[in-house]
């Protein structure tokens, strides 16, 4: 590592610090605070609500200076599933609600055929803001906004989650396999189940992926049913 790398690694280390700071006071956030006993003193969000209103104003990442909206994620606060995309388009960028383009229509289309309406579910990103053009979101990027959505999860407590597309797999199981590996299987994420299927938006560019995202919700319904059991017995339809 050269100095000017060194360099740059702390003044990525100090921002991230002065951002947990401004967020959550003098404590350290953690995504696993149980490895420190006395955590009790770190600050905690009782609702969504309070989270959203802390970050409403975020400056910390550049992506700060070129977004209309923060995406902050919509849905149910006490939703037994969670959907996980990957960051804000330009439609969610332009009315501060995650998929509510093209790609979010679809993705109604896919929960309805599962049995599942928006507003039962929650729905959020890897980021809070759009990347410009849509480009894949920089790791310091991923690093300062991954505790908004860590703080989701916790106020949340899901029984499943679901990863759309393979950044947000990639970023949340902490691997470089690709989406194809990781499809098809149950994962974990701390303790709490996760599955992975193509982002909508990539079914817009691939029609041909709508099979076997067809065949992925299939099994999470069926683990939707196995681990939760809330809804009424659903039989599928030929897609």
């Amino acid at each position: 590592m050269t100095q000017a790398d060194y360099r740059d690694m702390m003044k990525q280390a100090g921002k991230y610090l002065d951002y947990q700071k401004d967020l959550f006071g003098e404590e350290l956030f953690l995504e696993n605070p149980d490895i420190f006993q006395g955590n009790q003193h770190s600050h905690s969000f009782g609702t969504l609500n309070e989270l959203k209103e802390a970050i409403q104003d975020c400056q910390k990442c550049p992506l700060s200076e070129t977004r209309t909206h923060l995406v902050f994620g919509c849905g149910n606060e006490h939703a037994n599933l969670i959907l996980i995309g990957e960051a804000p388009g330009r439609d969610e960028d332009l009315q501060g609600e995650p998929f509510v383009g093209r790609a979010g229509q679809l993705l109604d289309k896919i929960l309805a055929a599962i049995g599942f309406q928006r507003k039962e579910i929650y729905i959020g990103n890897i980021l809070k803001c759009r990347p410009p053009n849509n480009r894949d979101p920089l790791p310091e990027e991923i690093a300062l906004c991954m505790p908004h959505l860590m703080k989701q999860i916790d106020i949340i407590q899901p029984k499943i989650i679901l990863a759309l597309g393979r950044i947000s797999a990639q970023t949340l199981l902490k691997t470089s396999a690709s989406l194809g590996q990781l499809r098809s299987e149950t994962l974990d994420f701390k303790g709490i189940p996760l599955m992975v299927t193509y982002h909508p938006a990539a079914l817009l560019r691939n029609p041909h992926w709508k099979q076997p995202v067809w065949e992925d919700v299939q099994r999470l319904r069926n683990l939707y049913d196995e681990i939760v059991g809330d809804k009424p017995k659903w039989q599928p339809t030929k897609k």
